[in-house]
C-alpha cells in the first residue's frame, strides 16, 4: 500500500557509491531539479529528502548559507534517525510529524493533549512517525509509555513513536529569568528549538507547549518544516497588560513594579514589545488550534489568524460513571504546582472555612482539602515544600493531604469520593481540572474568569451545571454538569476534531486498518 502512495520520480543521474552523511560536500537542490523531474517545491517533499542521501553534488554559491547547513543538517539526521528505527516498516514512513513538547513526562493537561493527539494520529495514519522532542534526559523511552498508559490510561504504539531528548532545557527554565522572564524564554525557546530541529528535521513541527512560537521562524524559513500549534494560553495577553496598568500585584506582577509607576510604565512598554514580537513568531504557524474561546480571542487578534477551537480531551466516559451518592466531605484542586494555579489562595480559603466553622477540623463533620497535582521540576518541587510550610502556620495540616505526581487510578480515586471541586487560577486558559470536576459529578467552584466562565461552568439544558448552596439544587446540577461535560470534552470530540484539521496534509494517505 505504501508503494502505492508514493510519488514516482524519473531519475536519469547515476546515484554515487558512497552515502552522503560520509562526505565533506552539501547539496545542491538546482543540479538536482535539473537531474530529475521533480515539482517546484520538492524542499517540502520527503522522498526528495530521501533521494538526497544517494547523491554527492556541490553546494550552488548563491544559496544561503545558514539553509545550506540546516539542509545538510536535515539530510543527515535524518538518514541516521531511519537508520536507528527498529521497524521496517516505520522506516519506509511517509511523513514525519514532530511534537515540540519539552516537558512530556509533566502529567498535566498539556499532556493529555499532546498523547490523545499522537494516539489519535496512530490510530488513523499508519504512514506516519511521530516524534516527541523533550527536555526529559532522566527518563528513557519505555519509562515515558508507562507513565503515560499509568496517568492517563493511554497505551501507544511503541512502534510508530520516536523521541528526540533535548540538552538545553534550561534556556526555558522560567527559574533561570528571575526578571524579564518572558523575553528570556522566549529567546531560550529559540537555542532549544534549534537544536530539536538539528537534531531531526521533521515535515511538519507540530508545537503543543507554549515554547513553540519563538521558534516557528527557524522551522519554517530555515529548515523547510511546515508549522502547527496548538496553543493552550497567550503568552503575553491584553488581561496581562491591564493588570499592569492598573499596578495590581500577582505572581507575575512583582509588588515593587505594582507600586511604582516608573516601573510600572517601564512594564508595560515591555510588553507591547514582547507582543509585536510573539505575533510575529506567531505568523509563521499554517494551522493554529487554540483550547477556548478566551484563548482564540487572544490569539486571534496577536497572530491575525482565525484559529480553530479544539478543546483540549478529558476522559469523560469513564470519569461518568463514577456514584453521585456517598461522596464524602472532601474538597479536591486538581492542578499543576505551578505559581499561576494559586493554591496558596485555596489554603487560606479552607484555613477561613475552619476558624468560622471549627466543627470542621475533626470527627464526623471534618473537611478535608486534597491538592492533587504533578511537579514538573525543581522549582514545582520547592512550591510544594513551602505549601506545606503554609499548612503548618494556618494550622490546618490534618486537613490538608498533597498527592504528587498521582497515577489515573489515585486522581479517579479522589473524584470518587469528594463532594466539592476547587478551582482558583485567574484566567485560566481552558481549565481541564473543571472539566473532570463536572464529568465525575462535583459540585464546582471554579474561579469566574477565562475558560471555566466562558466555555465550561456555563448552563446545559438551561440550568446551571456549578456551584449551588441547596442539596436539591445540587443533584440536577451535578447530572447537568456530568451531561455538558460528555457532549462538550470527550476525547472524541477531541479526536475527531484533531483529523479533521490534519486532514488537508496527510488526508489521502488515511490508514484503511
Amino acid at each position: 500500500m505504501l508503494d502505492d502512495l508514493r510519488p514516482k520520480y524519473r531519475c536519469d543521474a547515476p546515484a554515487l557509491t558512497f552515502p552522503l552523511c560520509y562526505s565533506d560536500k552539501l547539496i545542491n537542490i538546482n543540479q538536482l531539479k535539473a537531474a530529475k523531474n521533480l515539482s517546484k517545491d520538492i524542499t517540502k517533499d520527503y522522498h526528495f529528502m530521501k533521494t538526497l542521501l544517494n547523491y554527492n553534488v556541490e553546494v550552488n554559491e548563491d544559496d544561503d548559507a545558514i539553509k545550506r547547513k540546516a539542509s545538510f543538517y536535515a539530510v543527515k539526521n535524518r538518514k541516521e534517525f531511519l537508520d536507528s528505527i527498529g521497524s521496517d516498516a516505520m522506516k519506509n514512513s511517509l511523513l514525519i510529524l514532530g511534537f515540540f513538547h519539552p516537558y512530556c513526562n509533566a502529567g498535566g493537561g498539556g499532556e493529555r493533549v499532546l498523547w490523545t493527539a499522537i494516539h489519535t494520529i496512530q490510530e488513523n495514519y499508519s504512514h506516519v512517525m511521530c516524534v516527541v522532542y523533550t527536555g526529559d534526559t532522566d527518563v528513557s523511552k519505555e519509562e515515558i509509555l508507562e507513565k503515560v498508559k499509568t496517568r492517563f490510561s493511554i497505551e501507544l504504539n511503541p512502534d510508530s513513536i520516536a523521541f528526540v531528548f533535548l540538552n538545553n532545557r534550561n534556556w526555558v527554565e522560567d527559574s533561570r529569568y528571575p526578571r524579564f522572564t518572558l523575553l528570556g524564554q522566549s529567546l531560550g525557546s529559540i537555542v532549544l528549538g534549534f537544536e530539536a530541529l538539528k537534531k531531526l528535521t521533521p515535515d511538519i513541527y507540530f508545537g503543543t507547549t507554549n515554547i513553540l512560537s519563538a521558534s516557528s521562524f527557524r522551522a519554517k524559513k530555515i529548515f523547510g518544516c511546515r508549522v502547527a500549534a496548538y496553543v493552550h494560553y497567550p503568552t503575553i495577553s491584553s488581561d496581562m497588560l491591564n493588570k499592569v496598568q492598573e499596578r495590581r500585584p500577582g505572581f507575575n506582577n512583582d509588588n515593587l513594579i505594582a507600586q511604582s509607576r516608573v516601573f510600572s510604565t517601564g512594564k508595560i512598554w515591555y510588553y507591547k514589545i514582547f507582543a509585536y514580537l510573539y505575533s510575529l513568531a506567531g505568523s509563521f504557524a499554517e494551522i493554529v488550534m487554540v483550547n477556548s474561546t478566551w484563548t482564540k480571542g487572544h490569539i486571534d487578534q496577536l497572530w491575525g489568524v482565525n484559529s480553530t477551537i479544539v478543546y483540549p480531551p478529558c476522559d469523560t466516559t469513564s470519569l461518568s460513571k463514577l456514584p453521585l451518592d456517598g461522596r464524602q466531605r472532601v474538597i479536591v484542586s486538581v492542578a499543576q504546582f505551578r505559581p499561576e494555579k494559586d493554591h496558596l489562595l485555596q489554603l487560606h480559603s479552607l484555613h477561613r472555612l475552619l476558624l468560622n466553622h471549627p466543627n470542621f477540623r475533626e470527627g464526623r463533620e471534618k473537611v478535608e482539602l486534597v491538592l492533587v497535582g504533578s511537579s514538573r521540576n525543581e522549582s514545582d518541587d520547592i512550591r510544594v515544600a513551602k505549601l506545606r510550610e503554609k499548612c503548618k502556620e494556618l494550622d490546618i495540616v490534618d486537613n490538608v493531604k498533597f498527592e504528587i505526581n498521582a497515577s489515573f487510578q489515585v486522581l479517579v480515586d479522589w473524584l470518587s469520593k469528594a463532594k466539592v471541586g476547587i478551582h482558583t487560577m485567574w484566567n485560566e486558559h481552558f481549565g481541564i481540572g473543571v472539566v473532570e470536576y463536572m464529568a465525575a459529578g462535583i459540585i464546582t467552584v471554579a474561579h469566574n474568569s477565562g475558560g471555566p466562565k466562558m466555555d465550561i461552568v456555563i448552563s446545559h439544558n438551561g440550568q446551571r451545571t456549578a456551584f449551588s448552596l441547596s442539596d436539591a439544587e445540587s443533584r440536577n446540577i451535578q447530572i447537568n454538569a456530568r451531561e455538558h461535560a460528555a457532549i462538550h470534552f470527550s476525547e472524541h470530540v477531541f479526536q475527531d476534531a484533531i483529523l479533521k484539521l490534519f486532514e488537508s496534509i496527510f488526508g489521502l494517505n488515511k490508514s484503511n486498518s
